[in-house]
């Protein structure tokens, strides 16, 4: 049971989305706040306990404490919570600021219910997990000129295989859905994914989405994988 804080200065929004998680039969939401100060009280309040939070659903725009301090105190203070940003605003400086505060994952509120339980079970598990078009919002802070920017230590012990998993993860794809791309079982993805962040240095799958998208030319100018078995 993936148990999740939904953090939101707006009460219908907090009670639409209990309802519609509460159709999940592996995710069950253990508390609401309504800003980011109460929503640390309740993660402090419930550690060592069965409703100990895993997940936090926030918002951004809230009064008392923003989502963005908010997940940057959640960083230092609850390491293993996964704060997923869940927001009507777009903005490319929202975003970069949530992520850059340990967010590890952004959506917009309008995306479907199913596709929101997906982004769950997804951040619970180690993944980041990006809205259409998110990560491509990131960039400009990342890379603001045109220059190709210098390469990793480890980037060219990446085989073949390893490049073209990179390169999608920077695209935003699931494990599933690169295994589907490539033609591979879904735990030889994870080795793959594991050996990347192994070899270029990376603390986890965010830094690696945003290297692939900033490096995409060298990855695409890379040779594709020809063994099939790789």
């Amino acid at each position: 049971m993936i148990r999740v804080l939904l953090v939101d200065d707006q009460a219908i929004i907090r009670q639409g989305l209990r309802a519609l998680l509460g159709l999940e039969a592996d995710i069950r939401v253990v508390a609401d706040a309504e800003h980011g100060r109460y929503a640390l009280d309740c993660l402090e309040a419930r550690v060592g306990t069965p409703d100990e939070v895993e997940v936090v659903l926030m918002d951004i725009r809230m009064p008392v404490m923003d989502g963005v301090a908010t997940s940057r105190e959640i960083r230092q203070r609850f390491p293993a919570v996964r704060v997923l940003v869940l927001t009507t605003f777009d903005e490319d400086a929202l975003v970069q600021q949530a992520i850059a505060a340990g967010a590890v994952g952004y959506l917009l509120k309008d995306t479907p219910s199913e596709e929101l339980a997906i982004a769950i079970r997804s951040v619970h598990r180690g993944y980041a997990q990006f809205g259409p078009g998110i990560l491509q919002k990131m960039m400009p802070a990342i890379a603001p000129t045109s220059a190709s920017p210098p390469l990793p230590a480890g980037f060219h012990t990446l085989t073949p295989r390893e490049r073209e998993v990179l390169a999608l993860i920077g695209k935003g794809a699931s494990n599933r859905e690169i295994a589907h791309a490539l033609y591979l079982s879904e735990g030889t993805v994870k080795n793959h994914v594991t050996n990347i962040l192994s070899r270029l240095e990376l603390r986890d799958r965010t830094q690696a989405a945003l290297l692939a998208s900033s490096v995409r030319s060298q990855l695409e100018a890379s040779p594709s994988e020809s063994d099939p078995l790789a």
